[in-house]
C-alpha cells in the first residue's frame, strides 16, 4: 500500500528542483548576455584587421587557375608493334642523352630491314641493267640511221648523175624520174628512222625515269625502316629524369603506344585554365603573378588556346626564374593574370570581404574612436589591394575582416 512522503523529504526535494532550475535559467541569461555584448555597440579592437587606405599604383589581374609541369617534357613510343625483352633503368632515375632505357624485341622489323635492303639492290641492278640495253638498242638505231644517210647521199648523187647524162644525150627521162623516185624513197625512210630515234630516246628516258622513281621509292623506304630500327632501340632523347616508364616484360606493345617519358625536373612552366567570360584579358606577353603557399613568382603567358574546353581557356606561362627552389611539378596554383595598371588610385588591402567589383557595406574608423558603417564602391582587383572608387579617402582606416556579425549595426565602440 502507499506510505506517504515526510514532509521533510517533500522539502528537501523542492528545494534541488529550485536549484536546477536557477542554474539553467543562469546558464541561460550569460548566454544571452554575452550575444548581446558581442551583438552589442563594443568590439575590441585586437580582434579585428583595420588597414589605412592609401593611393598608390593597382596592377588590375584576374585570378585563374594553374599547375606547375616540367618545361621540357617528352614522351617516347613504341614505333612498331612488339613486345618488351629487356629493361634498363626506373622511373625517377637521371639519363643522359642516348641512354638505353628499354630493349624490344627488333627480330621482324631486322627481318623487314633486310628485305628493303636487298629490294633496292635489286632494283639498282635493274637500273644498270636497263641503262645498258637502252644503250645498246640506241646505238644500233644511230648506226643504222648513219648507213641511211650515207645511202640517201648516195641515192642524191645518182640523180644528178643522170640528169647530167640526160642533158649531153647519153640518159634517159626513165632512168632519171627511177633515181629521183629511189632518192624520194631514201629521203622517207631517212626521216622515219630519225623520228623513231627520237621517240626511242624519249621512251627510254622515261622508262629509265620510272626505274629510277622506284628505286628511289625503295630507297625512301629502307631509310625509314633504319630510322624504325633506330627509334626502336629506346633510347633517351635528352638528358632529364625518368617520370614514366612501362616495364611490363613479354607484354605485346603496339605501334605508337607510350614507353616512357623523360621531364627536365629542373625547369618549370605554369599550364593554366581560366573561366571563358574572362579570356578577353588574357593577352600574349601579359604578366602573371604566381602564389605558391606564400610566396610568389612572376612570369608571362608565352600561349593562349584558341579553344574552350568544358569552358575554360587554356594557356601556358613562363616563368621568370623557371628553377625556383620552391617550384614542384604537379603542384596545383594560384594565378594572378595582370590586364591593367591603375596610377594613383585609392587601395586597401584585399580580404574575404571582396567578392568582385561593386557596392559594399564596410566599416570606417572615426576620429573619434568609432566605427561607422559605409556605403563604399570598389573596382578592380589583384592579390593583395582592391580600387576605391568612392566612399573611403586616403589615410582613412577600414575594416577588411569579416564583419558580417555587424551587418545590422550602423555603428560600433572600439574597445580594447
Amino acid at each position: 500500500m502507499d506510505r506517504e512522503i515526510p514532509k521533510e523529504q517533500r522539502k528537501r526535494e523542492a528545494r534541488k528542483r529550485a536549484f536546477r532550475i536557477a542554474g539553467v535559467a543562469g546558464v541561460v541569461l550569460l548566454a544571452v548576455g554575452s550575444a548581446i555584448y558581442s551583438l552589442g555597440d563594443g568590439i575590441r579592437e585586437k580582434d579585428l584587421l583595420i588597414s589605412p587606405a592609401r593611393r598608390g599604383t593597382l596592377e588590375s589581374s584576374v585570378t585563374a587557375s594553374g599547375k606547375i609541369v616540367p618545361l621540357y617534357e617528352q614522351a617516347i613510343v613504341s614505333p612498331v608493334a612488339t613486345r618488351i625483352l629487356e629493361v634498363y633503368r626506373n622511373e625517377g632515375d637521371t639519363v643522359v642523352a642516348g641512354e638505353s632505357l628499354l630493349r624490344l624485341d627488333l627480330q621482324s622489323t631486322e627481318t623487314e630491314l633486310r628485305r628493303l635492303s636487298d629490294e633496292v639492290e635489286m632494283r639498282r641492278n635493274d637500273m644498270e641493267q636497263a641503262r645498258l640495253n637502252d644503250a645498246t638498242y640506241l646505238t644500233d638505231l644511230e648506226m643504222k640511221l648513219k648507213t641511211k644517210e650515207m645511202a640517201v647521199s648516195h641515192l642524191k648523187a645518182e640523180v644528178a648523175n643522170e640528169r647530167r647524162l640526160d642533158s649531153i644525150g647519153s640518159g634517159t627521162g626513165d632512168r632519171i624520174r627511177e633515181a629521183e623516185l629511189a632518192y624520194a624513197t631514201g629521203q622517207l625512210e631517212l626521216e622515219q628512222l630519225r623520228m623513231q630515234l627520237k621517240n626511242e630516246r624519249k621512251s627510254h628516258s622515261a622508262a629509265l625515269r620510272s626505274k629510277e622513281l622506284e628505286g628511289e621509292i625503295s630507297r625512301r623506304n629502307l631509310m625509314d625502316m633504319e630510322r624504325t630500327m633506330e627509334d626502336a632501340r629506346i633510347k633517351a632523347p635528352r638528358e632529364g629524369t625518368i617520370t614514366y616508364l612501362n616495364k611490363s616484360l613479354g607484354t605485346s606493345i603496339g605501334a605508337g603506344e607510350k614507353l616512357a617519358v623523360i621531364s627536365d625536373l629542373r625547369h618549370f612552366k605554369i599550364e593554366g585554365e581560366i573561366p571563358e567570360a574572362n579570356s578577353g584579358k588574357l593577352a600574349l606577353g601579359s604578366a602573371v603573378n604566381v602564389r605558391i603557399n606564400r610566396n610568389t613568382v612572376k612570369g608571362h603567358i608565352a600561349h593562349v588556346s584558341p579553344q574552350s574546353q568544358n569552358g575554360m581557356i587554356q594557356f601556358t606561362v613562363l616563368l621568370d626564374n623557371d628553377n625556383d627552389a620552391i617550384l614542384r611539378s604537379g603542384l596545383r596554383t594560384e594565378l594572378n593574370v595582370i590586364y591593367d595598371v591603375h596610377d594613383g588610385v585609392t587601395i586597401i588591402p584585399n580580404g574575404t570581404y571582396f567578392e568582385g567589383a561593386g557596392s559594399y557595406q564596410l566599416f570606417v574608423k572615426t576620429a573619434d574612436g568609432e566605427l561607422e558603417r559605409r556605403s563604399v564602391a570598389l573596382g578592380d582587383s589583384n592579390f593583395d589591394f582592391v580600387e576605391v572608387k568612392s566612399g573611403i579617402a586616403p589615410g582613412e582606416e577600414v575594416v577588411v575582416s569579416d564583419m558580417s556579425n555587424y551587418k545590422s549595426r550602423k555603428k560600433l565602440k572600439l574597445k580594447e
